[in-house]
């Protein structure tokens, strides 16, 4: 679980989380069991990595779900096992005074705590990450990029600070920050096929921003938003979303060179001869190739192929929006 999560545990979806925090009095119940017998020791089976592992997801999955008794119960039998001062346990235990505060009163104590956990040891990353995910909560982003940015300076290879600080710089429209951070992504994990369009999203994006059309940076952004959409495709060809940024910033991009009446060669200026510009036949192939594949991954999806079963039904929704829209402008 990422420990920037608001959701408390990341990406499960609430059917999931229930059904998983429904099992956990049952999982307690035996481990209570297994404790009991005079021949338990930690170097037995119950003792293994897995089952403090299950204790966690149980713990966040009941906490997403409001069973604050079992949640306790886990961190309890958490902290009995690794004791209140690791780093990690006083994390989870800030998560679960998080989740039961009644107010924003009550959840500025707990970053009261945090502060005071983080002036005994400022290396403390787990507790350091509460703070930042529970400074974003309380709608205090430049704070939580502050102290994030401090904590990169400690950890510069966290993949994960530097994509939550990517988000953060996001939420403020910070767009040349954002594709830096993710390019610190890349950096340290290069064949990231969803950071790779996340980028070209992030491009993409700050051209709507542009006051003007015709602004060569511009074009240089919807440029190298379709390399990295190509990247994604190709490290992930099933990859719905990159296809989907892709079709749409190649539908931009033709735009703009048809308002401006550009082909394939690039203007004399020094900044446009540093920068590289596909040929508009290389970029009308790239279209027709993404719509095609949308089509297909729709298409499969739809009919219950087992191998198209994994989309997302908004995605899907989407993708069929696209189709639609572009069939529309298509036919006028």
């Amino acid at each position: 679980m990422s420990q920037y999560s608001s959701s408390l545990t990341g990406q499960m979806p609430y059917a999931a989380a229930l059904q998983s925090s429904q099992d956990a009095p049952q999982f307690l119940k035996r481990q209570t069991t297994a404790r009991a017998s005079a021949f338990v020791s930690y170097l037995s089976s119950s003792e293994s990595s897995d089952v403090w592992t299950a204790y966690e997801q149980f713990l966040l999955t009941s906490l997403r779900t409001g069973d604050d008794k079992s949640a306790l119960l886990c961190l309890d039998d958490l902290t009995s096992r690794f004791g209140a001062s690791n780093e990690r346990i006083m994390a989870l235990r800030g998560l679960y005074q998080e989740a039961i505060a009644a107010d924003d009163s009550a959840l500025e104590r707990v970053l009261d705590d945090y502060e005071t956990i983080l002036l005994e040891d400022p290396t403390n990353t787990p507790v350091m990450k509460r703070q930042i995910a529970l400074l974003t909560a309380l709608s205090r982003p430049i704070e939580a990029i502050t102290t994030l940015v401090e904590l990169l300076q400690n950890s510069p290879t966290d993949v994960e600070s530097w994509a939550e600080l990517s988000d953060l710089y996001l939420s403020q429209a910070m767009y040349s920050q954002t594709c830096f951070c993710l390019e610190e992504v890349l950096t340290i994990a290069p064949n990231a096929w969803n950071i790779h369009a996340r980028l070209g999203e992030v491009l993409y994006m700050s051209t709507l921003a542009s006051r003007n059309a015709n602004d060569l940076n511009m074009e240089k952004a919807l440029t190298e938003a379709i390399r990295r959409y190509c990247r994604s495709v190709e490290l992930c060809d099933g990859y719905l979303r990159g296809y989907y940024g892709l079709k749409i910033t190649t539908d931009r991009l033709l735009e703009v060179f048809h308002k401006d009446g550009k082909r394939d060669a690039p203007s004399s200026t020094a900044e446009s001869k540093s920068q590289i510009r596909f040929p508009v036949n290389t970029i009308n192939k790239l279209n027709e190739k993404a719509t095609q594949k949308i089509a297909e991954i729709v298409r499969r999806n739809g009919a219950g192929d087992v191998d198209y079963r994994g989309y997302d039904k908004s995605e899907i929704a989407a993708a069929k929006d696209l189709l639609a829209r572009s069939n529309s402008v298509q036919k006028r």
